[in-house]
């Protein structure tokens, strides 16, 4: 349901666990003890692997794929345009672009530049990043143009006209903050930012949401709707149907479950008869549209299923309705777009995408598959509110393509990428492994045709497995060219906690079951240990943000498994993850430190609380971010810096900027992948 996935404050049950930790200095992201520390380690890391003559090699190489001009310009509808963000050489920082839909389609497109990040941040003398754009609907020209400084969660909003090329003089504008924003029309917002003292939950997120008129000061906009301090965050925004305004409140107390709001008009809102973790994914012919996480007492609706509600008897208390899809044991429903006309659905079957189209009649609803390529990855890009869609298709060796789906001239090819490493002599296999619990958990493995079954290949097995985020096949001009290429294995585990079967999937691995998250990855691991693909010596993995926890989780709970470990990002204090910036938005997945059972169960297994003077770890290597406002960077300082004063080798870098994506431009980028790349050549011997 929730698109959401401070500094310290000391609470009494934390406080034993406090009081011992010497390293508490560094969770002060800015304080000049923790950044002093930070260049140090950065500087011992950056020395050593500076004399390996492959780190600028690769730099060098990345640099060239990520700014390389036939990379396909991934587009977005807006009223009768499509628009591009393109980074390259030239526009570091990036342009927004745009041009039309049948140019888009020519080979040769041509784009018309509408804002230059580069050129309005050296005007401005900020280092701006671009975080997106919010605009009305339908032509979509006015829009609040979303600034970030480095990377952060954190932004500006400024009023944007897409058709001038400007910003709007005396136009809406939000101070820096985690907030969010719709239009209601062109003289109306809605808004849910950091008002003041009090308006911010827990998590760091909008309390509260208002409705703001042009012209009007912020502190004067009409409170629409105030949720609770410990909700994970309050977000508003108006429904696709033009004919009367419709906003939809949301009121996340956890970040899977809430309540649901609705106002019409100028009616008052009204809570909504909806599970609590059911998904509102648009309205379409006075059906509102929901997926459903669970099944849905007193009514027939079953989890996973996507459902058609009469909207009007909903206003009224009444669940009527049908189901448009509903999900198999080996097929889930992954995304929703809703379109003014139909339904576009994308859905995983045995972790490989495609992709359903479903209109609205008399009978029911009538359903087509659309026909792009099978056995690999087919993921909706766009959908317009005419119901024109961008449809991206690749798989782990065919470079992506990206289909145009027209209202009424069906599929066709708009831009490809050629291809960018050899994959002739590459294969690729699906592999189930049963783990601890007895439950089959798949993965892919990708590798030489010719491999020998010696257990001597270098191996990177890449983890995430949280938030019902899956992990599907893509095609990766780095990984081929920097990692396969060289005789390197690839292996994406499918593990509990992300989504690739469904919200039950996601389900067996929270809270007290987390550990069968972590137990399906060394099962996979000591699979490929078992086949002879790889062995301990020769076996890496790699993981960010909650894989990040992975990593830590293998690095302590398992180091016999593994000789090096990429730990980007990380939660690793789970005793003090819901103090910093945004952790307590994540108690809903991990459980609570301030709750016993599921602190003892934290305890069993976080990271920072695990590591031992006397055992013997791989040497990691630890990256994260200082503009990272989401995952503290005080998880990985601190892991570093404890695991160092107990005597154990490691790498650490930090960059200064990038938010959660660890970077905020293409050098930084091939930087990051550079050295990731160069530390795996060291440890498990590629060359």
């Amino acid at each position: 349901m929730y698109k959401y996935i401070a500094v310290l404050a000391l609470c009494v049950m934390g406080f034993k666990t406090m009081a011992g930790d010497k390293f508490l200095y560094l969770e002060e992201v800015e304080g000049k003890p923790a950044l002093d520390w930070v260049k140090a380690q950065n500087k011992i890391s950056l020395d050593h692997f500076s004399k390996n003559k492959s780190l600028a090699d690769l730099q060098t190489k990345a640099l060239g794929f990520l700014n390389s001009k036939d990379r396909i310009p991934y587009g977005k509808f807006r009223g009768k345009y499509i628009y591009n963000f393109w980074q390259d050489q030239k526009n570091t920082r990036g342009i927004i672009r745009r041009t039309s839909a049948g140019n888009y389609l020519a080979k040769d497109t041509t784009w018309d530049t509408v804002l230059d990040v580069d050129q309005l941040a050296a005007l401005e003398k900020e280092n701006w990043v671009y975080k997106g754009l919010t605009c009305l609907e339908p032509d979509e020209s006015l829009c609040l143009l979303q600034l970030s400084r480095g990377g952060k969660d954190a932004s500006i909003y400024r009023e944007y006209d897409l058709e001038k090329k400007s910003f709007v003089k005396g136009g809406f504008y939000l101070d820096e903050a985690k907030s969010d924003v719709d239009w209601i029309d062109k003289d109306t917002i809605i808004v849910g930012t950091d008002f003041g003292a009090g308006s911010l939950t827990d998590s760091g997120y909008p309390r509260i949401v208002k409705i703001w008129k042009r012209g009007a000061k912020l502190k004067d906009a009409k409170t629409l709707f105030e949720g609770d301090k410990s909700d994970v965050v309050v977000y508003a925004y108006r429904l696709r149907e033009r004919a009367i305004p419709m906003i939809l409140v949301v009121k996340a107390k956890t970040f899977y479950e809430g309540e649901i709001f609705l106002k019409v008009a100028d009616a008052d809102l009204v809570k909504l008869a909806l599970p609590k973790d059911g998904e509102v994914n648009g309205l379409l012919d006075g059906k509102l549209i929901v997926s459903l996480k669970s099944d849905w007492d007193k009514t027939k609706f079953l989890q996973g299923q996507l459902v058609a509600l009469n909207l009007s008897k909903l206003l009224a208390g009444v669940v009527e309705g049908k189901v448009i899809a509903s999900p198999t044991k080996s097929m889930t429903l992954d995304k929703t777009h809703v379109s003014e006309s139909k339904i576009l659905v994308s859905v995983l079957e045995n972790v490989q995408g495609k992709v359903f189209e479903f209109t609205p009649s008399k009978s029911g609803w009538k359903k087509k598959q659309i026909s792009v390529p099978e056995k690999g990855m087919a993921r909706i890009v766009d959908v317009s509110l005419k119901g024109e869609a961008l449809i991206e298709y690749e798989n782990f060796t065919t470079p992506s393509s990206l289909y145009y789906f027209g209202v009424d001239r069906g599929l066709s090819i708009a831009k490809s990428l050629p291809s960018k490493f050899n994959s002739k002599d590459l294969v690729v296999a699906q592999n189930w492994v049963t783990s601890k619990d007895g439950t089959k958990v798949p993965y892919f493995v990708i590798h030489k045709k010719d491999l020998k079954y010696n257990g001597a290949n270098p191996t990177l097995l890449y983890g995430y497995g949280g938030f019902e985020i899956s992990m599907t096949p893509y095609y990766s001009s780095l990984m081929g060219n920097f990692w396969l290429e060289k005789g390197g294995v690839f292996v994406l585990s499918n593990i509990r906690g992300g989504g690739e079967f469904g919200p039950s999937w996601h389900k067996q691995a929270l809270k007290l079951n987390r550990m069968r998250a972590y137990e399906d990855f060394f099962a996979i691991a000591e699979d490929l240990i078992e086949r002879k693909i790889t062995s301990p010596a020769n076996l890496g993995a790699q993981g960010g943000s909650n894989g990040g926890l992975l990593m830590g989780v293998a690095l302590t709970k398992r180091p016999d498994l593994f000789n090096a470990i990429v730990c980007q990002v990380p939660l690793l204090d789970m005793m003090r993850y819901h103090k910093l910036l945004a952790g307590a938005s994540w108690v809903g997945e991990y459980g609570s430190p301030e709750v016993k059972e599921e602190r003892d169960y934290l305890l069993t297994y976080s990271p920072y609380q695990n590591v031992k003077k006397d055992e013997k770890y791989p040497k990691a290597l630890f990256m994260t971010s200082t503009k990272d406002d989401r995952v503290h960077p005080g998880h990985a300082r601190k892991m570093a810096a404890k695991m160092m004063d107990m005597g154990h080798e490691l790498y650490y870098y930090e960059n200064t900027e990038g938010g959660h994506g660890g970077s905020a431009n293409n050098k930084q980028r091939a930087y990051w992948y550079a050295l990731m790349y160069t530390y795996l050549y060291e440890t498990l011997g590629l060359k």
